[in-house]
């Protein structure tokens, strides 16, 4: 059985190199982009102040932005005792200031935790997932996102969203070229310059994409390893998985649950304690999350 601590540090160090060759990509695309205009330092430097700039705006907005997309209210603590009392008792043995606490009406049952550091961090979570867990399932569920803040996930996956959303930017404009015409053909060295162009357009993007959700996946089991050492109860997280996993494979359930809009949408999967976009026809490869029976027979298995 592996213990808390040899599953944190392995789920860390597979995200940290996934987010160096997330990184090493993004910058080799920008470079790309730099060579192809001509743009020398200048180009280069141009770009980079643009990319610090959506960074700074994500940074800043971006918590907003999710929680108003998810359509979350603020949580009253007259209304919901119990809720604050479990998150501020996890804040605490974490050792980081007291979330905002949001809730989301919807009959599913979810969680997730946003915001800009361990001192501006918020967290929310649906009336389903409150009315079809237990306390101690609810703790483990909560454990489970106040180590996505405590381990500086927030932030992790904000920055894959940033670098992601500028690498989808410059593939749409050189998908854009290309049914207008394109740059290569134009050039003395069109050939090489098509082939670029067509590494931007299509192939730069998809392996962006799956390096930030394998980048998800695995912030995923460290946050399921670290809520089970916070609380010292495994079984308690896997218990509320289970529930979770049974909705999902209740059509019935999840139908009454998804009627009028949706909470969620592609852009905001990768935030929630599971994924609340149904993915049944795809592969792991291209989910936010690991399978849940992968994630509870991780738990069983710690000690």
């Amino acid at each position: 059985m592996a213990s808390f601590f040899d599953e944190i540090a392995r789920n860390r160090l597979k995200s940290l190199l996934l987010m160096v060759l997330f990184s090493l990509l993004f910058f080799a695309i920008i470079y790309a982009v730099v060579w192809l205009f001509g743009g020398g330092l200048f180009g280069l430097m141009v770009g980079g102040a643009i990319v610090v700039g959506y960074a700074f705006f994500s940074y800043f907005y971006g918590a907003s932005m999710v929680l108003k997309m998810s359509r979350a209210k603020p949580a009253s603590q007259n209304d919901y005792p119990v809720l604050y009392e479990v998150v501020g008792g996890l804040a605490a043995a974490g050792q980081i200031k007291m979330p905002k606490i949001y809730v989301i009406d919807t009959k599913d049952p979810n969680a997730f935790a946003t915001g800009r550091n361990k001192n501006n961090a918020s967290v929310a979570v649906t009336t389903g997932l409150l009315g079809m867990m237990n306390k101690d399932e609810l703790e483990g569920v909560l454990a489970h996102e106040i180590s996505h803040i405590y381990n500086n996930d927030i932030q992790f996956m904000m920055l894959t969203v940033v670098f992601g959303g500028v690498i989808g930017l410059i593939a749409a404009f050189f998908r854009y070229s290309f049914f207008f015409g394109g740059f290569g053909g134009n050039n003395r060295n069109g050939g090489l310059l098509i082939l670029v162009e067509l590494a931007l357009a299509i192939i730069a993007p998809i392996i962006a994409t799956l390096l930030r959700l394998a980048i998800s996946r695995k912030r995923e089991y460290m946050a399921d390893a670290n809520g089970a050492r916070m609380t010292r109860d495994p079984g308690s997280l896997a218990s509320a998985l289970g529930k979770i996993r049974d909705f999902t494979q209740n059509p019935q359930k999840v139908a009454a649950a998804q009627q009028g809009s949706s909470y969620a949408n592609p852009v905001t999967t990768y935030l929630y304690f599971s994924n609340p976009i149904s993915m049944k026809s795809i592969g792991n490869l291209l989910s936010t999350h690991p399978p849940i029976e992968e994630r509870i027979k991780r738990l069983q298995n710690m000690h």
